[in-house]
């Protein structure tokens, strides 16, 4: 393959000045930056779990005990261990135990069905899974299990990481919610497998080379494949984080855990970020609840609260958001999906906040860009590559060619960041690892000064009658209509145009507009191929397991419609 041609770091020249660009990391084994925080933070709290703080040196001794009782249960480096539920005290400690016992993580969606489940076990060669004592996941992976070579299953009870009284009364007002456990063989209590010193063997880990984490992607477009992530991709992608928010006052921030943690980019942004400045996660559980948030943003004085875009606009559209006090928060990052303009310039005006777009994805651990905090934040980007990162707009159809400043291309990328690979899928592993930079399967363009804009998924691209509509546009301009909430535009086939544009569109309470009120709106935003065939107004729309708009389920839906014609 030709040298691919390396053009111009265009984003150095409005680079925070207080941010190096060119820096060179060292990886670390990811379980060292809670070793870290624990000695320099240890009486500091890490976790606050429905009203039960955890201090560092607290979650470290109960790491150490979960490490040497892995070990005990047979895990050794490479063994592969499970994670089954909500944002819980037991994920950090289950997850950072893990791998100071030199174990891999396997991430799994609570959401997911026994199919999910039992496929993803078989694909990664999970051995043992982590869950909680409550039957709506144990019942899943039990009979998960049936289906597989699972060979332990270690239950955490809910009441013993929750406070006086709730931790009485939960069993008791919760009682048809407990799982009914077999103890045999096959299960484990989290007590018994921390009846130990905490002293686990030491394990000599390869940052570079050995895998922490199987974060699985791609269910929204085929087989979830499992993205290797290396304790170097995750380590350094926590660094460039930190070193992003460079105002960070280290011991001292608070978190708002609201995006589950089994999720990759709640990993980073809430997890290990979290670690890695001695900040306390406050943990949403079992699911996110928008009043709940509120309440816990002014109770808490929240200064750090990550997201996806739909919960920046349910935030917006709250009847009585305005009575709540939410000047504490700092910062405010969106990921996960485009974070649409209105969405932002409204959430920024109703609590003084700065909220800024981020990109990433699963195979980059996930953080790849982002606006700055502090410096020139553009709307509708999706910022500047992060301290050590390279980012690429590569022609789509010549792999190795970069196209000229301001055009689209498929957005490409190099950094310490990115995977090691897909497991068990060295062709997908080729085709998306090309010139060493990774393609990302999505369409963006660079500006003058090194800002990228993300222009929609490659396999979201529309074509109509031979133009390409991309969905993002068509959505940015709805949004600026008053009356709306939320939008997910798609394509569905046309005998004649090949595709046609359709909008599912979900109004704001009490507000009421026409299908021609709104193509009137659009006429003067919107191109004739780019104006939406069809609309259809609906209460909700499906949503991601981390909240994101979806896609799949809508054109499942209009692909049923054809077959039953």
């Amino acid at each position: 393959m030709p040298k691919q041609k390396k053009s111009e770091n265009l984003w150095l020249k409005k680079y925070p000045q207080d941010i190096p660009w060119d820096v060179k990391f060292v990886g670390k084994p990811v379980h060292e930056m809670l070793e870290e925080s624990a000695r320099k933070f240890p009486t500091r709290p890490c976790i606050d779990f429905l009203g039960k703080k955890f201090s560092y040196q607290e979650v470290m001794t109960l790491v150490n005990k979960v490490a040497e009782g892995l070990q005990a249960q047979g895990v050794k480096k490479g063994t592969r261990v499970g994670i089954f539920m909500p944002n819980a005290s037991y994920f950090p400690i289950f997850y950072f135990g893990i791998l100071k016992a030199g174990g891999i993580v396997v991430n799994y969606s609570p959401l997911y069905v026994v199919q999910e489940i039992a496929a993803q076990i078989r694909d990664s060669n999970t051995e043992i899974m982590v869950t909680l004592d409550l039957d709506v996941l144990y019942t899943k992976i039990l009979a998960a299990h049936e289906e597989t070579k699972l060979k332990k299953i270690i239950i955490c009870p809910v009441k013993d990481i929750l406070p006086f009284p709730k931790n009485f009364l939960f069993p008791l007002l919760k009682r048809k919610d407990l799982a009914n456990v077999k103890w045999d063989k096959l299960h484990l209590n989290f007590k018994d497998l921390t009846n130990n010193n905490g002293q686990p063997k030491a394990v000599k880990i390869d940052p570079e080379n050995d895998i922490a984490v199987f974060q699985y992607t791609g269910g929204t477009t085929g087989i979830p494949k499992g993205a290797m992530l290396t304790h170097a991709n995750i380590h350094i992608n926590a660094q460039q984080a930190l070193m992003w928010f460079a105002k960070v006052d280290e011991g001292n921030e608070r978190i708002l855990a609201a995006l589950p943690l089994f999720h990759v980019f709640a990993m980073t942004a809430i997890m290990t970020l979290a670690v890695k400045c001695g900040a306390e996660m406050f943990m949403m559980f079992p699911r996110f609840n928008v009043d709940e948030a509120m309440k816990m943003i002014q109770k808490h004085k929240i200064t750090f609260f990550p997201a996806v875009p739909t919960i920046y606009t349910m935030i917006n559209n709250h009847p009585d958001v305005k009575k709540f006090q939410l000047t504490s928060l700092k910062a405010c990052l969106s990921g996960g999906a485009p974070l649409p303009i209105e969405v932002k310039k409204q959430f920024e005006s109703l609590t003084g906040c700065k909220l800024v777009e981020a990109y990433g994805l699963s195979e980059t651990s996930p953080g790849v860009t982002s606006n700055p905090l502090w410096t020139l934040s553009k709307a509708g980007s999706i910022g500047i590559p992060l301290p050590g990162t390279e980012v690429r707009i590569i022609a789509r159809d010549k792999k190795n060619q970069e196209v000229a400043q301001g055009e689209r291309g498929e957005i490409c990328i190099k950094g310490p960041q990115v995977m090691k690979g897909y497991w068990n899928r060295p062709e997908e592993t080729e085709r998306v690892m090309q010139g060493g930079y990774f393609h990302t399967g999505d369409i963006g363009y660079m500006d003058e000064d090194g800002y990228i804009f993300l222009v929609d998924r490659i396999k979201d691209l529309i074509i109509c009658s031979g133009y390409n509509v991309y969905p993002r546009v068509v959505e940015e301009a709805i949004y600026q209509h008053s009356a709306v909430e939320e939008v997910t535009v798609i394509g569905v086939p046309d005998a004649k145009q090949g595709e046609s544009v359709k909008a599912f569109i979900k109004l704001k309470a009490g507000k009421v507009v026409s299908e021609k009120e709104l193509i009137a709106f659009l006429k003067d935003r919107l191109s004739s191929v780019e104006m939406p065939k069809y609309f259809e107004f609906r209460d909700a729309l499906p949503k991601t397991m981390i909240g994101k708009l979806s896609k799949k389920e809508l054109r499942a839906e209009e692909l049923s419609k054809i077959t039953k014609k």
